[in-house]
């Protein structure tokens, strides 16, 4: 007796897998390769509507056929039946990738211009520096002890070349 409920059981259980898949396709159409498509979702615009093999809703009993369709029957029908097409764009995305795109240029500009004023205040520092170094006034710095020392030939020299460096490199427009 246990022989004969084994081959139901198995039976029971694949009819029941079949059901469940089927119940999760519920849109089949065949793809520009050729390839049989089970889907939840509409099938793309591209696909024609004679590659519609099922819809939802629809009864069939072999996928195939359409005389078994009887959504495929009349256009008309399959009108109101059909999901809706999605156009493949949503429109709350688009806005918050533009909002973020444009949050993003504001960014930069914003760091562009912070950049462009420390280099216009780097440009304005170097010319008054260089302005002092070619007056020939004595220019005294502060050492590591804290002590004040006037500048020798070579340190002034070396100071004035970093100083047009600076204003070489910042004072372009």
């Amino acid at each position: 007796m246990d022989s004969k409920l084994v081959p139901r059981t198995l039976i029971f259980a694949i009819a029941g897998v079949s059901l469940s898949i089927s119940a999760w396709a519920q849109w089949q159409w065949i793809d520009k390769d050729g390839r049989k498509v089970f889907s939840d979702r509409s099938p793309p615009a591209e696909i024609q509507e004679k590659d519609i093999l099922k819809r939802p809703g629809a009864s069939s009993n072999s996928p195939g056929s359409p005389a078994g369709n009887s959504v495929a029957a009349s256009p008309a029908a399959a009108e109101k039946v059909s999901a809706p097409r999605l156009s493949g764009k949503d429109a709350q995305l688009e806005a918050r990738k533009k909002q973020a795109e444009d949050a993003e240029a504001a960014n930069k500009k914003a760091e562009e211009e912070k950049t462009a004023k420390a280099r216009a205040d780097n440009c304005e520092r170097a010319k008054r520096g260089l302005a002092s170094f070619e007056s020939g006034v004595r220019i005294s710095v502060i050492n590591a002890r804290g002590e004040r020392e006037i500048m020798d030939d070579a340190a002034r020299v070396a100071e004035t070349k970093r100083l047009q460096g600076i204003a070489g490199s910042d004072c372009k427009l």
